[in-house]
């Protein structure tokens, strides 16, 4: 009795006084429903959605989606429980794929209002954020739209885009088989041309990127001055001990000069930056607050850092007073519009390597940046040895160095935790 009384009839009062009444049984008024009501329901969500020209009303369509959808559904079960005829069970179940359908047809074209609202800057993807009028946008949830269905949304549109008629096809292979044709049965139907469709979509993405990561070199290969568009460093952190007369024992000043963070911060690397850059910092877990000034000195946001786990022959261990340290990490800064990597090209953000010499950085960390930014102009500073092939190098220990200045022309140049060092006194950009 009480779930009939939420189905609307042809009378909805008259209905719940029959019931009330004794003069219906529920078999009666669910029937009533399927066959008088949710024809009309259909109707009126399909012209809404014809007529929709807004998101709010998009919005409405979805919902009277939803409310015939739920009607049908539970009027159908109902009937089917009660011994309603077959037919009447069949026009329930076909009036809720009719639901689905236009629900589906609306949620596609949600999608595309939320991510023009998003391109505009009126939705944003993670917390609210200021716009130039002094409004705040607002988040998926705050506009009432749950993230999941923004996804399922997106499903159903690169999903049509595919194929037009897939939803209705796969509604009408659910009714042919004599199953009910529910949110969950519709999924799974469509789920194989949605991972299609979403293969496609990464693979043009990744086209996409790699365009404009080409375009990006170019436009920093033609600047008059060398510029880099990918910086890898690896600064000779000096890092004080509880005392440098007993704690000095395997510290880096017994390897190379060490230079305070005032001196790193000072050197002119913002210079020799692209206006589009990213930068590549290392820095040991105790530095790391040095790490990010030096960062922010250089002109870079931080964003996000990778960790190498060190793999370490025998019983070998790493230093450390709270823990033995058995990782670096490498920070991520960028600075204006720089390109990230395609949607499922990313790394893990921890990777194991062998450790090599003192301060040597492992194959990985170079692979990986190439990966991701292959024909971009890159420098490593602090570099040992002869440039990586397709690399500039600046340091003490680089061979045919690149010359990098400091702030001030008196500022000591001194040399850098991952390798090499840079001679001081030389402050042009060019070439050595």
């Amino acid at each position: 009795m009480s779930l009939a009384r939420q189905f609307v009839a042809t009378d909805k009062v008259e209905a719940q006084r029959a019931l009330l009444a004794g003069e219906a049984t529920t078999k009666e008024v669910v029937t009533a429903t399927i066959v008088g009501r949710l024809p009309g329901m259909i109707k009126d969500a399909a012209r809404k959605l014809a007529t929709a020209a807004t998101a709010a009303e998009i919005l409405d369509t979805r919902d009277a989606a939803k409310i015939t959808y739920t009607t049908a559904q539970i009027s159908g079960r109902i009937a089917k429980a009660k011994g309603a005829h077959d037919q009447v069970v069949a026009a329930a179940h076909r009036a809720q794929a009719d639901a689905l359908d236009i629900e589906a047809a609306a949620k596609r074209r949600l999608a595309d209002e939320y991510d023009g609202a998003q391109q505009r800057g009126e939705v944003s993807k993670g917390r609210p954020k200021s716009l130039p009028d002094g409004n705040t946008s607002a988040t998926a949830a705050q506009i009432g739209i749950p993230s999941k269905e923004i996804h399922d949304a997106r499903q159903i549109r690169d999903v049509i885009a595919a194929n037009p008629t897939a939803v209705r096809e796969a509604l009408d292979d659910i009714l042919a088989k004599g199953d009910e044709p529910t949110r969950a049965a519709l999924r799974k139907a469509i789920a194989p041309a949605a991972k299609t469709a979403r293969a496609e979509e990464q693979t043009a993405k990744k086209g996409r990127r790699l365009e404009r990561e080409v375009l990006l070199a170019e436009k920093i290969k033609a600047l008059p001055g060398k510029c880099y568009g990918v910086i890898l460093a690896d600064p000779e952190w000096r890092f004080e001990p509880y005392s440098r007369e007993t704690g000095m024992d395997r510290a880096a000043d017994n390897h190379y000069p060490t230079s305070v963070v005032e001196e790193i911060m000072a050197r002119d690397v913002p210079s020799i930056a692209a206006d589009d850059c990213i930068l590549f910092l290392w820095a040991t877990a105790p530095m790391l607050p040095q790490a990010l000034q030096v960062l922010a000195a250089w002109g870079f946001t931080y964003k996000t850092h990778a960790i190498w786990f060190k793999q370490r022959a025998g019983e070998g261990r790493g230093t450390g007073y709270w823990f033995l340290g058995e990782h670096e990490l490498l920070l991520v800064g960028t600075r204006g519009n720089v390109v990230a990597p395609a949607m499922g090209t990313q790394f893990r953000s921890v990777f194991e390597a062998p450790v090599g010499a003192h301060s040597e950085k492992p194959e990985v960390s170079f692979e990986i940046i190439e990966s991701y930014f292959p024909t971009i102009p890159k420098i490593e500073l602090n570099r040992r040895g002869p440039a990586r092939p397709g690399w500039d190098a600046w340091g003490l220990e680089a061979e045919e160095p690149h010359s990098l200045p400091t702030s001030s022309p008196e500022a000591e140049t001194p040399a850098g935790d991952g390798g090499s060092r840079t001679p001081a006194g030389n402050h042009s950009m060019v070439p050595a």
